[in-house]
């Protein structure tokens, strides 16, 4: 069951600027989940699509089982798609089963990349891929106030509500065949989700994201 992880980085961020590299608990924030994804009993080495020469040289100094792949021009800024990031990284290596993580989720645990790979081998005669998702059991409504999972005259407890599932974006397993066959998604045609918890699952997008992860890192390094 052995998997190529990918783990691609700009130097570029717009609303927690270089938040790739910036210090996270002491060390730049992608350390986090790079030593998670290296400590993964099935994950062979790590891939780095990146534009910045600082993530690339300070990679190859502090890891082992990490290879570099140069991001070119064409795929580089704020509003490529991650699935055109993933084809040229397909292009470019061999294998046929891949992770594909991001620097922003440092909570992720080495046990629950398993789990999720060990989930996704087990089932390929019945689904093609696998995604992380959180569980969400609380009243929604669309912009217009509408409801979205719920009768407002019907005021269930919100445990007795019909969970819906975000994609957190904590990982995606796939293979060549699975991408391809999806036009170039990394969810593929028949795809399972993963659920994992929440407070694992924080993902980095805004500064308050930053502030919880840390709090939640520094609490488990402590215990």
């Amino acid at each position: 069951m052995k998997i190529t992880a990918l783990l691609p980085m700009k130097a570029h961020s717009e609303r927690v600027p270089g938040k790739n590299i910036k210090s996270f608990c002491g060390k730049p924030l992608y350390h986090a989940v790079l030593s998670s994804i290296l400590r993964c009993k099935y994950v062979d080495k790590v891939i780095i699509n990146t534009d910045s020469d600082i993530i690339k040289e300070d990679a190859l100094k502090n890891f082992e089982r990490v290879v570099i792949v140069d991001r070119p021009k064409e795929i580089q800024g704020d509003f490529v798609s991650m699935n055109d990031i993933i084809a040229y990284d397909l292009s470019k290596i061999e294998g046929e089963h891949f992770l594909q993580t991001h620097s922003t989720n440092p909570l992720l645990r080495s046990k629950t990349v398993d789990l999720a790979i060990e989930t996704c081998f087990k089932s390929l005669n019945e689904f093609d891929s696998l995604f992380s998702v959180t569980r969400l059991q609380t009243r929604l409504y669309w912009k217009d106030g509408s409801p979205v999972n719920h009768n407002p005259n019907e005021l269930l407890r919100t445990q007795d509500l019909p969970p819906v599932y975000e994609e957190n974006s904590n990982f995606y397993i796939f293979s060549k065949k699975s991408f391809a066959d999806a036009g170039g998604s990394r969810i593929g045609l028949r795809s399972q989700m993963f659920e994992i918890n929440k407070l694992e699952a924080v993902d980095i997008d805004k500064p308050e994201d930053w502030e919880i992860a840390e709090i939640l890192y520094k609490r488990r390094i402590n215990k």
